[in-house]
């Protein structure tokens, strides 16, 4: 946003962080309902929400609490809702870094993020084993949500970007 003094613009920013936040519990749910948002296999839907800090700053926020919201409503462990939100949150930061370079970079970080966190959440929180196939599970599920999902999600967008996203 152009001017963070302007109230609209203030409005317009935890405007639009909401939505996201409750589009990634939305989402999260419905793979939670299709069994597909925890455990060693984890394509979230939500996660597709990632490239949105290439959007908008108001997404890092609502990344965060929307995945903070999804996995204390879905029954998380504790070490999984203390650092799955940082997960999302280091991702959709490096995403907004990352923007001016290329579009192509979005999905990037939070694929890393969760790629290094979440194996490491799976083995001390919920004691699966072995962590190379956490690992390698958890990476797959990531470049499936963020990185083609997320993407498809990206360019959708991309057409839309003014009116949805404009600077206040």
């Amino acid at each position: 946003m152009k001017n963070q003094t302007n109230p609209s613009g203030n409005v317009l920013f935890l405007t639009h962080a909401a939505v996201i936040a409750a589009l990634y519990v939305v989402l999260t749910y419905l793979a939670n309902a299709l069994g597909l948002a925890n455990g060693n296999i984890q394509v979230r839907f939500s996660e597709a929400l990632t490239i949105l800090p290439f959007f908008t700053p108001a997404a890092i926020p609502g990344l965060y609490i929307g995945c903070l919201l999804a996995n204390i409503l879905t029954g998380c462990a504790l070490p999984d809702i203390i650092f799955g939100p940082v997960a999302t949150l280091l991702g959709a930061l490096g995403t907004y870094l990352l923007k001016r370079r290329s579009k192509w970079l979005a999905p990037v970080p939070p694929i890393v993020a969760n790629a290094i966190v979440v194996p490491l959440v799976l083995l001390y929180g919920y004691g699966i084993r072995p962590l190379w196939f956490s690992f390698v599970t958890v990476t797959a599920g990531e470049v499936i949500s963020c990185g083609i999902f997320g993407m498809i999600l990206l360019f959708a967008l991309l057409k839309y970007r003014g009116q949805l996203f404009p600077e206040v």
